[in-house]
């Protein structure tokens, strides 16, 4: 796996042994990243069920300001904490060793705000949905932002939770992506 744009283009990365992760494949990422905004200057990004920080690494890599990677298994994050260490990007990363609903919680009552979410949680569990709505309850999404959720295709979402609201579905084989944006009609009617 390597990075594909930025500062750290064409590095590898390393990837946690073992079943656990599943990193995002190279197509998925390349599609995404030419989905999203191509001028990460300054944005805050927030990696849940983070693995190898592939995502969050590539949007260091492009410019933006402050990563926090998030992944409950100490082995992922040792791995997290060694690409962001090859690569020169530890400065601006902060890697949480701890379950993902207390640390969007913890996050929410520190007032923090992010531009760019990605989520990839195990596939089959269910566990978007849940994750969708934690993020949507505790208003972590910046006005512009946007939530990227990468899940199996056999995994619906809703159209809604909370302040988010479904925006696009892109689907490679199994795998699709589904982007929120925070409902701009809640914050008019303020």
């Amino acid at each position: 796996m390597r990075v594909i744009g930025g500062s750290a283009r064409g590095r590898r990365l390393k990837v946690p042994k073992g079943q656990a992760v599943r990193p995002t494949a190279a197509r998925v990422k390349e599609s995404l990243f030419n989905i999203l905004p191509h001028d990460f200057s300054g944005l805050r990004v927030l990696d849940l069920f983070a693995g190898s920080g592939n995502v969050s690494i590539e949007a260091l890599s492009r410019g933006a300001a402050k990563a926090v990677l998030i992944d409950e298994s100490p082995r992922s994050a040792a791995v997290i904490r060694e690409n962001l260490s090859r690569l020169g990007l530890s400065e601006r990363a902060q890697v949480w060793t701890a379950p993902v609903f207390r640390s969007l919680r913890k996050l929410a009552k520190s007032g923090e705000t992010f531009d760019l979410v990605f989520l990839d949680p195990p596939y089959d569990r269910e566990w978007v949905g849940a994750t969708l709505s934690v993020i949507g309850q505790c208003h972590l999404l910046s006005g512009a932002g946007r939530v990227v959720a990468e899940h199996s295709a056999r995994e619906p979402v809703r159209s809604r939770y909370e302040e988010l609201v479904l925006n696009d579905q892109r689907r490679y084989g199994d795998t699709l992506l589904s982007f929120f944006k925070k409902d701009e009609t809640l914050n008019s009617a303020d």
